[in-house]
């Protein structure tokens, strides 16, 4: 998936979000991840050394209150959004393409998921019907049936897993933010998982 900011337009949006008035860092996230229906969001180090830069640069001023940091447009900064209106109308423009395709990507996935589960539970109950005796409780059959129903259930939850990881994994993408700890993270937890669950089915 692309980058969903090009060089320069995060720094841009991010004082068009400040020009209706100072808000901390976690407020600029989660607006930005409310304007792309929650498909993007982005990480603090993604957000925070755009902000120090835009500090550095006199377009932005920081106040500290406690434990909580605000941010606010400098005089220069409200010059440089009036400058560059048609930059930012732009931008909105290439930012409302960027939902249509990331919503229609979401749904596809859904699609996919759903297609995936609904075939596993006619399975089930092809199975089910298959192995049932009318008139006779067969145990072996029952067990049968019990065992699928748990495959079942278990790979929707893996199912389920990965569609969460991989949204986690396409968000930090788009910031080019997966470090090569996370694939020995993920090496290392799924190698010691499929350890233990094989170690039950034996």
């Amino acid at each position: 998936m692309a980058p969903v900011f090009a060089h320069g337009q995060l720094r841009l949006y991010l004082m068009a979000l400040l020009e209706s008035g100072p808000r901390h860092g976690y407020e600029l996230i989660q607006a930005l991840s409310d304007r792309f229906g929650g498909t993007y969001r982005p990480s603090a180090g993604t957000v925070y050394p755009r902000l120090a830069r835009l500090e550095t640069e006199g377009l932005v001023v920081r106040t500290e209150s406690g434990r909580k940091t605000t941010y606010a447009l400098t005089d220069a900064g409200r010059e440089e959004i009036e400058t560059r209106r048609g930059d930012l109308a732009d931008l909105e423009a290439d930012i409302s393409d960027s939902v249509r395709d990331r919503a229609a990507e979401v749904r596809e996935d859904a699609r996919v998921a759903m297609r995936g589960l609904r075939a596993d539970l006619a399975a089930a109950a092809q199975e089910a019907r298959a192995h049932a005796r009318p008139g006779r409780w067969d145990a072996e059959a029952d067990q049968r049936t019990a065992s699928h129903a748990r495959r079942v259930e278990i790979e929707t939850m893996l199912r389920r897993f990965t569609d969460d990881v991989r949204a986690d994994l396409r968000r930090a993408d788009a910031d080019a933010a997966v470090p090569a700890l996370t694939v020995e993270t993920v090496r290392t937890v799924l190698d010691s998982a499929r350890a233990a669950v094989r170690a039950t089915l034996r």
